[in-house]
């Protein structure tokens, strides 16, 4: 599961790649928090354009950065989900928590 991070300011933009599923969960979650702690983000975006495919793991994922931000006063919006990953995301109602942006 790649992750590239970019920022500008105190916004950064995480993106994310490949397959997010129990495997690369945890992973995911640590190099996320890496990001969040060494860059301190102020608003933060997840750009899931490159995701693949995503199981139940990665609404964890979302939940555990949205967490994140707020603990450290910042926000979160989730953005370029494609159609399966929206099934997912729609299924657990997750954009009444979080923006989310569907492709």
């Amino acid at each position: 599961m790649p992750l590239t991070c970019q920022t500008e300011l105190r916004s950064m933009t995480a993106r994310l790649s490949g397959e997010i599923d129990h495997h690369a969960a945890r992973r995911l979650m640590r190099e996320l928090d890496q990001a969040i702690e060494s860059r301190c983000p102020r608003t933060l975006v997840l750009d899931l354009e490159g995701v693949s495919f995503m199981d139940s793991s990665g609404i964890a994922v979302l939940l555990r950065t949205r967490r994140r931000m707020l603990e450290s006063g910042g926000s979160m919006e989730v953005v370029n989900v494609p159609p399966q990953a929206g099934k997912v995301l729609r299924a657990a109602n997750l954009q009444k928590i979080v923006p989310i942006s569907f492709l």
